[in-house]
């Protein structure tokens, strides 16, 4: 276990590295001066405009928790899955790792809320699985309409962006007929999932669908402020950083979304903008998130120490440390 240990703190310094060399590389063509000034000059009505997206994809976020509750065969109250989902995303988009990151966050409060660590376990995977469709969705969406225009932006022709944009749907419609026809648990080696129900797999096509729209759409405001690339391009080249961001494990998506996104949206109107967003999506919801978490800590130890206090114990599977 201690090796194991050891080699996750090597990799977690990798990323950071890496991080690091890829923001260097990223703003090293621009000077601070460019970069102040392209995020000072974003119009109030766009900042508002694009927390109001932030709100939006946050509020999908506690969606894709009330359904995994639910999908996990328990019952919360919105309240409930709505702290345990910010809390543990404000934090996890941050850090880094989200599945572990915010998965420990979310155990914390489930498990004092009467869910066991198998349900834990069905929420955070149920979690995971809706943010792989969400991402295809929008994808798809985003390749096939408008698709009579030449994709100037990753250089597709029409018919390799509908090739493109079909593959990506069709990961939502097998994963739906999958629930529908599958009754069985699918087992790969020693891993298993259960299918959810079909209306529960709608909705996690709808909300995270809706998420990611809203994140490129926060995206879409701030750049609008200097150019005027469409929706569409955006939406397009959010999934194609996501993705990076995903399968790098870098915290945060730190240094991997800004490298991809001006990559494909070059210029320093870009870099201000995706700035302007990583405060606005990460460090915002991080300064809320992280004060919530810590006292809601303090307030479940007061009350785990004062149900020992006076001889009535603690309920199994809340704990206090």
């Amino acid at each position: 276990m201690a090796n194991w240990r050891s080699v996750l703190k090597i990799l977690i310094g990798v990323a950071v590295c890496l991080a690091a060399f890829l923001v260097y590389r990223s703003l090293s063509r621009y000077s601070w001066d460019e970069i102040e000034e392209s995020v000072l000059s974003i119009s109030r009505y766009r900042l508002v405009a694009a927390l109001g997206f932030v709100a939006l994809s946050y509020f999908c976020l506690t969606l894709f928790d009330t359904l995994a509750v639910r999908y996990a065969g328990a019952r919360l109250p919105y309240r409930n899955t709505a702290l345990a989902s910010f809390t543990g995303l404000s934090i996890g988009h941050t850090v880094g790792m989200a599945a572990l990151s915010s998965g420990a966050v979310r155990y914390r409060f489930y498990a004092r809320w009467g869910l066991t660590p198998q349900q834990v376990g069905k929420v955070i995977v149920f979690c995971g699985v809706t943010v792989g469709i969400g991402l295809c969705v929008l994808a798809g969406l985003a390749l096939l309409i408008d698709i009579g225009r030449p994709d100037e932006m990753l250089g597709l022709y029409p018919t390799t962006r509908a090739l493109l944009g079909l593959s990506c749907l069709a990961v939502p419609a097998a994963y739906l007929a999958a629930c529908a026809f599958i009754r069985r648990p699918l087992r790969i080696r020693s891993w298993t999932f259960e299918m959810p129900s079909v209306p529960l797999a709608l909705g996690q096509i709808v909300v995270g669908g809706a998420n990611f729209a809203c994140v490129a759409a926060c995206i879409h405001q701030l750049l609008a402020a200097f150019s005027d690339t469409s929706y569409l391009e955006v939406a397009t080249a959010y999934v194609t950083a996501n993705m990076a961001a995903l399968i790098s494990h870098v915290p945060g998506g730190l240094g991997v979304l800004e490298a991809t996104i001006l990559g494909i949206l070059p210029g320093t109107a870009a870099i201000g903008a995706l700035v302007a967003f990583r405060c606005l999506y990460f460090f915002l919801p991080l300064s809320i998130g992280l004060p919530t978490f810590l006292i809601a800590e303090a307030y479940y130890r007061r009350q785990g120490a004062k149900a020992l206090r006076t001889g009535g114990g603690l309920p199994a599977g809340r704990p206090t440390s």
